[in-house]
């Protein structure tokens, strides 16, 4: 795969349900870029900042990438992140966000109020989110459905990160992406996608209205404006 961008974007991947028989599903990731933001992921009211939980422990799986030239390729050590609207949205562990896909009054009686009682919680990326890294931490692993112990969880969306807080940012100008995807155990009815957004590299961190920032994958950005997105700006 290549790709020959202009500016600085954040790298995609996306695994939704489909009509066709159609699969795109990373679960090795190699790249010729350098310097930029990345995002992996698979598909399943809006409030005007994020604050961090404490509940849950954010530890992002490692993502080994090569960088190459003329004169041979360097691994460097990334990881990625769980996008933030996959994440558990509470106050003291009771839900801001219901299961009839509304925020909950009593926390949530508006805008304001809600960014600043809610927490986007840390992710267990294994047991909640069925995303693991593989054996050499060159690639990840990507479940569509997974049974939590709370709850059954479907796709996922992922970014690359550069460091703890901030999205690694590609750019490709006359450079080489280049990725290996194993399709081999998936069935027909799935969609997977990985692309690269524009984002910013720290999530819309602004120490202020948003205190979670890229750590715990705010700030998504996409011209498709889905109407499930929780947060805006953050």
């Amino acid at each position: 795969a290549q790709a020959i961008l202009a500016q600085a974007r954040v790298l995609k991947i996306a695994l939704r349900p489909q009509t066709a028989c159609q699969v795109i599903l990373m679960t090795s990731l190699s790249t010729m870029a350098r310097g930029s933001a990345s995002l992996l992921g698979l598909l399943g009211s809006a409030v005007m900042a994020q604050q961090p939980g404490t509940l849950q422990p954010e530890v992002h799986p490692d993502l080994w990438m090569q960088e190459c030239s003329a004169s041979g390729c360097d691994w460097q050590k990334g990881s990625v992140v769980m996008d933030a609207n996959w994440r558990w949205i509470n106050k003291g562990g009771q839900n801001c966000y219901t299961n009839d896909d509304t925020w909950d009054p009593a926390l949530c009686s508006d805008p304001v109020t809600c960014a600043q009682t809610c927490s986007v919680e840390g992710a267990d990326y294994a047991s909640t989110y069925g995303v693991t890294t593989n054996s050499f931490k060159d690639g990840v692993n990507l479940k569509f459905v997974t049974e939590g112990q709370y709850s059954s969880n479907y796709g996922s969306r992922l970014y690359v990160m550069d460091s703890e807080d901030k999205y690694k940012m590609f750019r490709l100008k006359n450079r080489e992406f280049t990725f290996t995807v194993d399709d081999s155990t998936l069935t027909c009815g799935l969609n997977g996608a990985l692309y690269f957004v524009e984002m910013d590299q720290r999530g819309d961190w602004d120490g202020h209205n948003n205190n979670a920032g890229a750590k715990y994958g705010t700030g998504y950005c996409d011209a498709q404006c889905p109407h499930d997105i929780k947060f805006m700006k953050g």
